[in-house]
């Protein structure tokens, strides 16, 4: 199969909702479809990208928010350029996790930087490149907590009140933009969840190809 474009795919939520899991599967799935598939993550993917991933989600050294915010978007500014255009110009699919949703949430629902400035400078680092379909994986905090199987990182180990705002601005942002983000229930199974998503995934591919 080829495409005028490829397709981009996100998957987004609370740490601990699985999205790693549900991405690798999904690639896994599209692959099976006879597709070409480039998997990524954000912050990271490139050389810069996991430099940058250490400085924001370390202990060693005090970020400010708004350095926060512009360190990850300086994460993805370099994937998108090194990665996800050419990868799209060749017709493969992307499957990342995390994309721009993830700094409005939680810099700018949570962390309370102005949201419409996060958008301006967002639409800088990505040339105004979004995905056509992100999928944020919803679940309580407290089974998000319970699934996190590692130490928590910098911005994990911010109090409960914080990451309550996450889930509420996730959960704006899907109110806000239907036609491009979709909220699943990560609650259930990992089979029960893939089989969500696979089945927005097919909706979407049944109305290529994409602008």
């Amino acid at each position: 199969m080829t495409f005028k474009r490829g397709l981009f795919l996100c998957l987004d939520g609370l740490d601990g909702s699985g999205k790693s899991t549900q991405c690798r599967l999904l690639a896994d799935w599209l692959r099976a479809q006879g597709r070409t598939v480039t998997l990524c993550y954000e912050p990271g993917s490139t050389a810069l990208g996991e430099q940058l991933r250490a400085i924001v989600l370390q202990h060693q050294h005090p970020v400010c928010l708004p350095a926060e915010a512009l360190l990850f978007m300086a994460s993805r500014a370099q994937l998108v350029a090194d990665v996800i255009r050419p990868a799209l110009a060749e017709g493969q699919t992307i499957v990342c996790d995390r994309f721009e949703l993830s700094t409005i949430v939680y810099q700018g629902h949570a962390g309370g930087l102005d949201l419409q400035q996060l958008r301006e400078v967002g639409r800088l680092a990505t040339g105004e490149l979004e995905p056509d379909l992100t999928l944020v994986l919803d679940l309580p905090l407290e089974q998000a907590r319970a699934r996190r199987d590692r130490p928590a990182d910098r911005l994990e180990s911010r109090d409960e009140a914080y990451h309550q705002r996450v889930r509420e601005g996730f959960l704006a942002e899907a109110h806000r933009r239907p036609d491009r983000i979709k909220v699943l229930d990560a609650s259930a199974t990992t089979e029960a969840v893939q089989t969500l998503i696979r089945e927005e995934v097919t909706r979407v591919l049944a109305t290529g190809p994409w602008a």
